[in-house]
């Protein structure tokens, strides 16, 4: 019988996620453990920042300080990878690594391969911003609603005397 290799959760240094990564790889490699220990995953998601009135897309860390390892659970995969420099440790009770449940990991993992970057705002409701760009440059006003979807944000501006509300772009407003 052929045992399945599961997704196992290892706890590493904060930062160090890319480091044990390639440490692994290598170690692997090393101990010709090649069948017993599959992928190994950073999940990350790509994500859009709005800097200097520039968009930039970047890629942030679904979970920091941990790596996703596919691998069947024996005495030598668990000592291989738990000896790895920057590992601290598998998530689990005690002792003895709990495997991901094929749905969570099957979740993280689609997660990481979703098409269109998520849009990070550095503002949110009821903040103050001011206007960097079109027709009501510096203006300052408060903002009203968010819709990430489409990148608009709803700011409410005092034109003539009236809160009036003006829907612009991400990229033409920034927090005070």
């Amino acid at each position: 019988m052929v045992e399945a290799k599961s997704w196992y959760v290892v706890h590493t240094y904060s930062g160090h996620e890319e480091r044990v990564s390639k440490n692994l790889d290598q170690r692997i490699k090393f101990m010709d453990a090649e069948g017993e220990i599959g992928r190994i995953v950073i999940p990350t998601e790509n994500e859009i920042e709005v800097r200097g009135g520039q968009r930039q897309t970047v890629s942030r860390k679904i979970l920091p300080g941990y790596v996703l390892v596919e691998m069947k659970m024996s005495d030598q995969s668990w000592r291989i990878v738990r000896n790895t420099p920057g590992v601290t440790g598998f998530v689990g009770n005690g002792d003895k690594p709990v495997p991901l449940g094929e749905e969570e990991a099957e979740r993280i993992l689609k997660q990481m391969t979703e098409e269109s970057p998520k849009l990070k705002i550095g503002f949110h409701e009821g903040q103050s911003v001011r206007v960097t760009d079109g027709p009501f440059i510096d203006f300052i006003g408060i903002v009203d609603s968010i819709n990430s979807e489409k990148g608009k944000v709803k700011v409410m501006l005092t034109l003539f005397g009236r809160e009036t509300p003006v829907e612009l772009d991400f990229l033409q407003v920034e927090k005070l």
